[in-house]
C-alpha cells in the first residue's frame, strides 16, 4: 500500500477501534462511502494494523483453580471471576459462586455447618431453593451480640435453613466468653452441648476467614484484654470461627482458644467438605494461613486473590 492508503487505514481504524465512531461517522469525517470504511476496516485487520484478542476470563480462573487443588492439596477450588477488586464486590460475586457449589453439592442426610460474617451473609443470601429430606443446618460458632442484622448468625443461617427447606439450628451464645469456667458451665446445658454435638457430627461446614483489621466485628466486640488484642495484632494472620490462627495455621492464643464458644479449627480438617470462602486484599494472609493449617479442602475465591495465593512459596 502508499503512505496515502495507509494513513487512510490507520485513519478509519482509530476512528473505529479508539474513538468508537460508528462506520456512516467515519464515512462522513473521511468523506468516502459506507463500503469504503468496511474495506479500509477489514485491510487494517487483513495488514496487522489491528490485531484483536479476546480474553476469556473463565479460561483464567479454570487455570487457577486446577492450580489451587495442586498446590494446597485440595479436594476441590471455584474461582470466581470479579471484575474489580473492591472489598464488597469481592465478596458479593465469591459469595454466589460460593452458594452455586453448595446448592450443587448438598444432598438428603447432609448436615450443613454454617459460619458467621459479610461473606457468610453474601453466600446465604444467594442460595437456591434445593429442598433436602432428612437434613438439617447448625450454627457453628457464637456470636457478638452487638453484630449488624446483615451478619447476624441466625439470619445466616435462617436463610441456609430456608434455602433447603430444613430446620435451623441456632447458638444464642457469645463467640468468646470471659473465663473457661463459664464456657464449661454452659456446656454442661444439654440443650446448647446438642448443637455443640450437631456441629461437631456435620459432614458439610461453610465458614470464612476474618482478618484481624481494626473495623473487624471480632476485634471491636470487646470481647478480649488488651494483651490478647496486642497478641492478636502482632501473631495472628486470621480467624475461622472465631479463632485466632498465625502464618503456618497453628493457634497462636491457645488461653483465649479454650474461651472461644464453638467448633474447634481441627474438627474442620476431619469434615467431608470443609469449605472456606474467603476473597480480597485484606484477607490473603489469613486465607494461605488457613490453607497450611488445612483447615478448608475446598477453597472458594476470586481469581485476584487465587493468583496472590500462588505467588506465596512457602507452603
Amino acid at each position: 500500500m502508499d503512505n496515502d492508503k495507509i494513513r487512510k487505514v490507520v485513519e478509519a481504524a482509530k476512528l473505529y477501534y479508539q474513538m468508537d465512531y460508528s462506520q456512516n461517522q467515519i464515512a462522513d469525517a473521511l468523506g468516502v462511502s459506507r463500503p469504503t470504511v468496511s474495506r479500509l476496516l477489514q485491510q487494517a485487520k487483513a495488514e496487522g494494523i489491528v490485531t484483536i484478542e479476546i480474553k476469556d476470563p473463565t479460561e483464567d480462573v479454570e487455570v487457577l483453580r486446577f492450580m489451587l487443588k495442586e498446590r494446597f492439596h485440595l479436594k476441590n477450588a471455584v474461582v470466581a471471576f470479579t471484575p474489580t477488586y473492591e472489598e464488597a464486590v469481592v465478596k458479593k460475586y465469591i459469595g454466589q459462586a460460593a452458594a452455586s457449589y453448595i446448592v450443587d453439592l448438598v444432598k438428603d442426610g447432609d448436615t450443613i455447618g454454617a459460619s458467621w460474617g459479610s461473606t457468610m451473609y453474601q453466600v446465604a443470601l444467594h442460595l437456591k431453593t434445593k429442598s433436602l429430606n432428612n437434613s438439617l443446618v447448625v450454627q457453628l460458632n457464637g456470636g457478638v451480640s452487638d453484630a449488624d442484622v446483615q451478619i447476624s448468625p441466625s439470619e445466616i443461617v435462617h436463610l441456609f435453613g430456608r434455602a433447603f427447606n430444613v430446620t435451623p439450628y441456632f447458638m444464642y451464645l457469645p463467640a468468646i466468653v470471659d473465663h473457661i469456667l463459664v464456657k464449661q458451665a454452659m456446656l454442661t446445658d444439654r440443650h446448647i452441648r446438642r448443637v455443640m454435638d450437631m456441629g461437631y457430627q456435620a459432614n458439610i461446614a461453610v465458614f470464612t476467614a476474618g482478618s484481624p483489621t481494626p473495623d473487624s466485628v471480632l476485634i471491636n466486640s470487646n470481647y478480649m484484654r488488651d494483651d490478647e488484642l496486642e497478641t492478636i495484632k502482632t501473631k495472628a494472620v486470621g480467624d475461622i470461627c472465631s479463632r485466632y490462627y498465625d502464618e503456618k495455621g497453628e493457634i497462636c492464643l491457645p488461653s483465649l482458644n479454650e474461651r472461644t464458644v464453638g467448633i474447634e479449627l481441627n474438627e474442620l480438617r476431619a469434615k467431608e467438605h470443609s469449605i472456606l470462602v474467603a476473597g480480597g486484599a485484606s484477607k490473603v494472609n489469613a486465607i494461605y494461613g488457613a490453607l497450611r493449617g488445612k483447615y478448608g479442602n475446598t477453597l472458594v475465591t476470586d481469581q485476584i486473590t487465587a493468583k496472590a495465593l500462588l505467588k506465596k512459596t512457602d507452603v
